[in-house]
């Protein structure tokens, strides 16, 4: 499974970028999606999770209501919508494919990353 991201770019605060993340290589429509990102000198934390369905959705309290994870399992590719953006959002976002949860190990596959940098 390769894993793919995209969509990440430079923005003002306030604004909004949509990152999407596509598999390759065979179907994962069965797994947990995750978004996961790494700000310079600090460790990998968790975003976002949407289980197979895209039914059941979790979030890391400090993008709750201002990001929304979503999937298309038909295209194999998972989606972050990030709103109202903050400098602080600024850091490598990666996507994963795994058994899920917040932890980063509970996912087996990762994609490169795309950088977001939010600027004030």
């Amino acid at each position: 499974v390769q894993l793919q991201a995209s969509g990440g770019g430079l923005v003002q605060a306030g604004g909004s970028l949509r990152l999407s993340c596509a598999a390759s290589g065979r179907t994962v429509s069965s797994y947990i999606r995750g978004w996961f990102r790494q700000a310079p000198g600090k460790e990998r934390e968790f975003v976002a999770a949407i289980d197979w369905s895209g039914g059941v959705t979790h979030y890391a309290d400090s993008v709750k209501g201002r990001f929304t994870i979503s999937r298309d399992n038909a295209k194999n590719t998972v989606y972050l919508q990030m709103n109202s953006l903050k400098p602080d959002d600024t850091a490598v976002y990666y996507c994963a494919a795994g058994y899920g949860g917040v932890v980063a190990a509970s996912y087996a596959y990762w994609g490169q990353g795309t950088q977001v940098t939010v600027s004030s």
